[in-house]
């Protein structure tokens, strides 16, 4: 494990999503968005949900923080200290959102309010929910920004269209991260940075996560950006989790058909795109949801297969995969 990894998660998890389903009404039709996911987040732990664009991995964020639009239908229970998220009224889930789960944004440009000041943005959390004045907050908000390398004083009082993308996304964490929250949700950080720098915003987003003891919740289509960082992966298909493990023992033997098609798109191992294209949300595969993609496909692979578990390497941490096959 490199430097990122967080320490060992106790058994208890914070955030255990629970047979979670969302699908939206369109014009088109029913968007079956995600089937049935389950998913555990532990103390101190950061788990990488991830998969191709569009599979469902942002909806889950939404879900969480109950950020859905209104044509979204939502089933199953999102349980946070004993609560289920899904059943609070809209005042009990403003307490907890950006307080005890803090969300980073995929897109600054649009997350970022363009005619207030940086430093004030970043503040703002602050006088919300713990009721300080402005007078304190913004030093506090210039703190977060000198920690996290935006040290000229100057940039505390421009606007986010005055900032690089890559001081922009500094902004968006250092909003997050100042109420140091329990549970950090960053829905593809590194998207639109170029490798250099994305890999030095989610260290500086790595280290913040071990110093105020949080818990991460990664959703990307980076996978080198999920092993680098994570200590267990999550594999989602066409809005099913279809296999989840320790990072190391995915990317080293991948268990389902998918991740190891998914494995065998990234450079290093030869480009091999995915044949096929991504089924229909509105009318999945009734069966296997990979099936019409996968080489291996059998006839029972038209039958649904349920999650199974299996054991980790050298009696570690267990594994899930849904196949027939496996």
């Amino acid at each position: 494990m490199n430097d990122l990894q967080p320490t060992v998660p106790v058994n208890t998890p914070l955030l255990r999503i629970d047979r979670l389903s969302v699908s939206f009404e369109t014009s088109l039709g029913r968007v079956k968005a995600v089937q049935e996911v389950r998913l555990d987040l532990h103390e101190r732990e950061t788990l990488a949900l991830v998969g191709e664009t569009g599979c469902g991995k942002s909806v889950v964020a939404s879900a969480i923080l109950r950020l859905l639009p209104k044509n979204a239908s939502v089933q199953g229970k999102v349980i946070f200290a004993g609560r289920d998220l899904l059943s609070l009224s809209e005042k009990e889930m403003a307490r907890i959102r950006g307080c005890d789960i803090a969300v980073i944004f995929q897109n600054p440009s649009l997350a970022l309010n363009p005619i207030i000041k940086v430093a004030e943005q970043i503040a703002e959390p602050v006088q919300i929910h713990k009721g300080l004045s402005r007078h304190r907050a913004i030093p506090m908000a210039e703190d977060m920004l000198r920690r996290l390398g935006l040290r000229e004083r100057t940039l505390s009082r421009m606007y986010p269209f005055q900032l690089s993308g890559g001081m922009n996304q500094r902004v968006m964490i250092s909003t997050s991260l100042i109420l140091s929250p329990k549970i950090i949700i960053a829905d593809e950080p590194s998207k639109g940075l170029d490798l250099s720098l994305a890999s030095q915003v989610t260290g500086e987003l790595a280290k913040f996560r071990d110093e105020i003891g949080s818990s991460l919740l990664l959703i990307t289509h980076d996978l080198l950006l999920a092993r680098e960082v994570s200590r267990r992966i999550a594999v989602m298909y066409c809005g099913e989790i279809v296999e989840t493990g320790n990072s190391g023992e995915i990317f080293d033997e991948p268990l389902h058909p998918y991740t190891k098609a998914l494995l065998n798109c990234l450079p290093e191992r030869g480009f091999q795109p995915i044949s096929g294209s991504s089924p229909s949300m509105i009318y999945p595969p009734t069966g296997c949801r990979f099936y019409p993609r996968c080489q291996k496909r059998q006839k029972k692979c038209r039958e649904r297969p349920e999650m199974v578990k299996r054991n980790g390497r050298d009696g570690g941490m267990s594994r899930e995969v849904r196949c027939w096959l496996c």
